[in-house]
């Protein structure tokens, strides 16, 4: 014989009970989804450098990669050494450059320009290097060979020696011009069948265009 299992019996009480739940369980997921959103639109606001960029923005490098001087098992060409060996020195340069300005700049969005250049290409230095290394080359060509947008002595010099807007000035020049002879350079290496030397190329034709669009737009101002 079959026995009747009946439901207990729910409440007005009890309804109204988990109504409150049901609630209270909304309302804290839509205020954790806000606030993932917000998370989310703040971060997105940091990167990037636009024209009207403040100095807040400034400070802070806006391409958060990290360079490693990591190796893998795909073989370095001709082409890839040469593009290294060059582009080593080319940095340097604009890392120089870069110290330069912690002393020398006026404008404090100058200098916080060249903190984030240098924070860029010294570990780029140090990933070409080890590049080299693994390859079995030297670290120079052997030869001297002109580098687009180099700084002759003459240049270089007259912006050791200067100091404040006029720094400022000569700074933001050479570094457009040294800019514009790195973005060729690395466009050489854009079919590289190494995909470490292909991702180095892309990420300093993306940094240093964007870079070179804002001087051009500090030096009107």
């Amino acid at each position: 014989m079959m026995k009747t299992i009946f439901a207990p019996k729910t409440t007005y009480a009890s309804l109204t009970s988990l109504r409150v739940f049901a609630i209270a369980g909304a309302i804290a997921f839509s205020l954790g989804a806000l606030t993932g959103c917000s998370a989310s639109s703040g971060a997105a606001s940091e990167t990037g450098m636009t024209h009207d960029m403040g100095l807040h923005d400034m400070a802070k490098p806006e391409i958060p990669v990290t360079v490693t001087p990591e190796t893998n098992n795909a073989a370095f060409s001709s082409a890839d050494i040469m593009f290294a060996q060059m582009m080593i020195p080319h940095h340097q340069q604009a890392v120089e450059m870069g110290t330069l300005a912690e002393t020398r700049a006026f404008s404090p969005v100058v200098g916080a320009l060249a903190a984030q250049i240098k924070n860029e290409q010294a570990p780029e230095i140090s990933q070409m290097k080890a590049w080299l290394k693994t390859a079995g080359a030297s670290m120079n060509m052997g030869h001297d060979m002109g580098m687009n947008g180099m700084l002759d002595s003459t240049s270089l010099k007259a912006l050791r020696a200067s100091k404040g807007k006029v720094f400022d000035d000569l700074f933001l020049k050479g570094m457009i011009g040294h800019h514009l002879g790195a973005v060729d350079m690395a466009k050489t290496v854009l079919d590289s069948k190494n995909p470490m030397v292909q991702k180095l190329a892309q990420q300093i034709i993306g940094s240093q265009t964007q870079q070179i669009n804002f001087m051009k737009t500090v030096l009107k101002n």
